[in-house]
């Protein structure tokens, strides 16, 4: 009897830990969206309440070669790839200043 309530109670935890995981993902302060454009993303960092720079924002919206998977084949050199600026000048601006690279 004992035993059907500790496994009744361990499922209904770990789907409750599962849910706040998932709910968690969708905060903008914790990166980026899956399928979000990197304009987005930028705008998004930059302009929550904790007013990220252009540097620390860019750290987290910028992709790397091995698509941020932690075990890759390439897991040992990957590069990060240019930010996708088209349209947004003023990102353009920023990303020169501080030297990241882009494609317009």
């Amino acid at each position: 009897m004992n035993l059907k309530i500790v496994e009744k109670m361990s499922a209904r935890l770990g789907l409750l830990a599962c849910g706040v995981v998932m709910m968690c993902g969708c905060t903008a302060e914790i990166g980026r969206k899956p399928f979000e454009s990197d304009v987005k993303c930028l705008r998004e960092q930059m302009g929550t309440t904790m007013q990220l720079s252009f540097p620390i924002a860019a750290n987290t919206c910028q992709r790397m070669s091995d698509h941020n998977f932690v075990f890759s084949k390439n897991h040992k050199h990957p590069q990060p790839l240019p930010l996708k600026l088209r349209g947004a000048p003023d990102l353009q601006k920023m990303a020169d200043e501080y030297g990241y690279s882009y494609t317009k």
